[in-house]
């Protein structure tokens, strides 16, 4: 079965083939439709797509969903929207809406969390976390599910102030910013020591800390004011014996030991990071989850989607907890076709 394969690879044994997650393919309607026959689409009711997302989960043999309770909604009204581009079929996540609560740079750097955002209560929290974990294990009963918080530190900031005041705010005054950054975890820890206290046995902690190309600031800055943080938020989980699975986007090979160091149980990654790195090092004492390209899913022949699974393969499969995955999402406008044959290279390369 599916769940006890992740949780097997999860707690480092070998299982007898590789286990695999993907990210937004149980919202892909036209694969769906393609792999279960079940008539679906942005437009159909909740259910139907809740029905048609397991179906296909089912088919393509999950082992585990990724999944985060705790965003930018405990912020209530005091963040900034930056717009969104299309992303989800159908176009239905555009927005053109620009507007923050900040007014300039200072006001960043001055931004006290305990003054300016929602009081939570620990039974508020407590609940946000097993309501969320409840549906999870609902709508995925054969996968490993989790819960987390989305919002851990700099994604936590990018929501609040947005990359154009961020950036000048760090560049004006690096110190001042992280002692803002010191008081934003200071709030955050909240989700965290109240995660460590429910039942939920995997978590995710996510945190975009970088680029596609890599750190946006002073690797000295991470680590006299991220690392430091990230390592006292995840302190309570790891008492409470919890899994922890850490995720950021983009290339963070340069800090891979940085987040080993912080205590995590796994490596979540897009196809910039070095998976190759993680597996030497680590393949024996962590899991980790990906990193397939999807431009080779939206654009590439079916040898190069091939080669791009074999890869996978040949770094991960010696690994115990390696977990296939397409690192960067397989989103709706990817050639169905592409996305059937990826699925069959992995089918027949899983097996160890």
């Amino acid at each position: 079965m599916s769940y006890e394969r992740g949780m097997a690879a999860l707690h480092l044994e070998m299982t007898d083939c590789v286990p695999r997650t993907e990210y937004s393919a149980h919202r892909h309607w036209d694969l769906i439709q393609a792999v279960t026959g079940i008539a679906v689409s942005e437009d159909s009711p909740e259910e139907v797509q809740a029905e048609a997302s397991r179906a296909f989960v089912s088919a393509w043999d999950y082992d585990l969903m990724w999944a985060t309770a705790i965003s930018c909604a405990v912020f209530g009204e005091v963040r900034t929207k930056m717009g969104h581009a299309v992303y989800a079929a159908g176009g239905v996540d555009y927005s053109d809406e620009i507007s923050s609560p900040f007014s300039g740079p200072d006001e960043v750097l001055d931004f006290d969390p305990d003054e300016q955002l929602p009081h939570w209560s620990a039974p508020q929290i407590y609940q946000m976390y097993i309501d969320q974990y409840e549906r999870s294990c609902e709508q995925w009963p054969n996968c490993v599910n989790m819960s987390g918080i989305y919002v851990s530190l700099i994604s936590g900031l990018i929501d609040l102030f947005g990359w154009d005041l961020l950036l000048t705010a760090l560049g004006l005054d690096a110190n001042r910013f992280g002692e803002m950054t010191n008081r934003y975890s200071r709030w955050i820890q909240q989700f965290f020591d109240v995660l460590a206290e429910t039942d939920i046995p995997v978590v995710m902690v996510h945190d975009d800390i970088v680029w596609t190309m890599g750190a946006f600031c002073r690797p000295d800055w991470y680590r006299q004011y991220v690392f430091p943080n990230l390592k006292r938020q995840i302190a309570p989980l790891r008492e409470a014996g919890k899994i922890i699975l850490f995720t950021s986007d983009g290339n963070y090979t340069q800090f891979v030991d940085d987040i080993a160091d912080c205590g995590v149980s796994g490596f979540v990654m897009e196809p910039t990071t070095d998976m190759q790195y993680i597996a030497d090092k680590y393949g024996k004492t962590h899991s980790f989850i990906g990193n397939a390209d999807t431009r080779i899913l939206l654009r590439g022949t079916k040898q190069e989607i091939r080669a791009e699974v074999q890869r996978c393969m040949d770094i991960g499969k010696d690994c115990p907890g390696f977990f296939m995955a397409v690192g960067n999402h397989i989103p709706p406008n990817t050639p169905v076709a592409s996305a059937l044959y990826y699925n069959e290279c992995y089918q027949q390369l899983r097996r160890r």
